[in-house]
């Protein structure tokens, strides 16, 4: 009777497995593509929902946050994303920056700093396509969080290589003004800063003639020295030059924080641009004003800021690519402008960071391949692009 009973038990058991393995099922192929672009991806976390900069961590690295709507219209409506990153911007539909160490080792360094003393200056270098621009946006985003007057160029080398109008100094003998790109400069200068300009009220030291009726008095706001370069472009490159005087000025009086920002600063050390000469000779960046006015910001003689650049082999009109190291790329002129500073090598993903971008992009159906979420799909994902950021987003934008 025993035996009976335990026949019919394990009968029903069968039975009960066969209908559930009935149940559940899938064509082969169909199991392969939810394998491959589901279940890898879900289980792996490549977001984080901490959007203030300030607040990141080492457990946020290899994560990426996001930039919200508002804060990317402020800080890159005129400029500073990649135009690459631009466009994947529009694909995804937001902004989203990964969270890496050398951008988090400068963050901390900035909190950390004693800004009674001379501004320190943080320089990020290495191969092209490794995500220095991207660093330099992430810390911008910690600078507008944390409070700081930004004092930012999205990339140095248009100036020289692509300006809009060029025209004779009239105050400096031997100078070239370029009066357009000076008054764009301006304008993303007051749209960046804002809403820090009308919280601060900040006034000017010094009194500044331009012409018989044009003159700016000391103690007008700083904002009406601004709007006198963007509506009369002539004093553009001048007034660049009276603003970034008092703005040391002031942050050295302890009215404002300032954060430098310029990307390819190796550029006012070249020594080939493409702007003329009335005589048709190349003017180098050395005579040109606004050089003038973004080397003196970033000496080491004012406090209550800190200065960020990169230098990059794109950078430079001359030919630079024999190495990334900023005593290469700078020249002997530049690395003596700089020193001492603080130097902060972007190196290529690491292994995390690969395989959180690829979880991304398969996120964001950037990569849609079946094969790509598969441990070989990735590994060769990673051998193809050598770790490259940018690398890797081209090779998986056709897949």
């Amino acid at each position: 009777m025993a035996i009976g009973m335990r026949c019919r038990m394990l009968s029903a058991y069968v039975s009960t497995l066969n209908r559930l393995m009935s149940s559940t099922v899938v064509e082969p192929s169909v199991a392969v593509n939810h394998m491959s672009a589901n279940s890898d991806n879900s289980s792996r976390i490549f977001r984080t929902n901490e959007s203030n900069p300030a607040k990141h961590g080492e457990n946020h690295l290899g994560l990426f946050y996001t930039v919200p709507p508002d804060v990317k219209q402020l800080l890159f409506q005129h400029g500073g994303l990649p135009k690459s990153f631009e466009k994947q911007v529009k694909t995804f539909g937001e902004t989203c920056i990964m969270v890496r160490p050398p951008a988090l080792e400068i963050m901390e360094y900035m909190k950390a700093a004693d800004y009674s003393g001379p501004a320190i200056r943080y320089v990020l270098f290495g191969k092209a396509g490794c995500g220095k621009t991207l660093s330099l946006c992430h810390i911008l985003h910690f600078g507008l969080v944390s409070g700081f007057l930004l004092v930012h160029v999205p990339w140095v080398p248009n100036w020289f290589r692509r300006c809009k109008e060029s025209s004779n100094s009239t105050t400096r003998d031997g100078f070239i003004d370029l009066p357009l790109d000076a008054a764009a400069w301006l304008i993303h200068f007051k749209s960046q800063n804002a809403p820090l300009l009308q919280k601060l009220n900040l006034t000017i030291n010094n009194e500044y003639v331009w012409s018989k009726r044009e003159v700016t008095n000391k103690g007008a706001p700083l904002t009406e020295l601004i709007d006198l370069g963007i509506n009369r472009i002539k004093y553009a490159s001048e007034i660049i030059v009276a603003v970034i005087r008092e703005i040391k000025e002031l942050s050295t009086s302890g009215k404002c924080k300032t954060l430098v920002a310029l990307d390819g600063f190796n550029a006012f050390f070249s020594t080939k641009t493409r702007i003329k000469s009335d005589d048709k000779s190349m003017v180098l960046p050395s005579k040109v004003t606004l050089t003038e006015a973004f080397l003196e910001i970033t000496k080491f003689d004012w406090c209550n800021g800190g200065v960020v650049l990169t230098v990059d082999q794109l950078a430079a009109c001359d030919d630079r690519t024999g190495s990334d190291f900023p005593i290469y790329q700078l020249g002997q002129e530049g690395f003596e402008h700089l020193d001492p500073f603080v130097p902060v090598q972007i190196e290529e993903y690491n292994h995390r960071e690969v395989n959180s971008c690829i979880d991304y992009y398969i996120d964001r159906r950037w990569l849609q391949s079946p094969k790509a979420g598969t441990d070989e799909g990735r590994k060769e994902l990673e051998f193809m692009s050598g770790r490259n950021p940018f690398q890797l987003m081209k090779i998986c934008a056709p897949l």
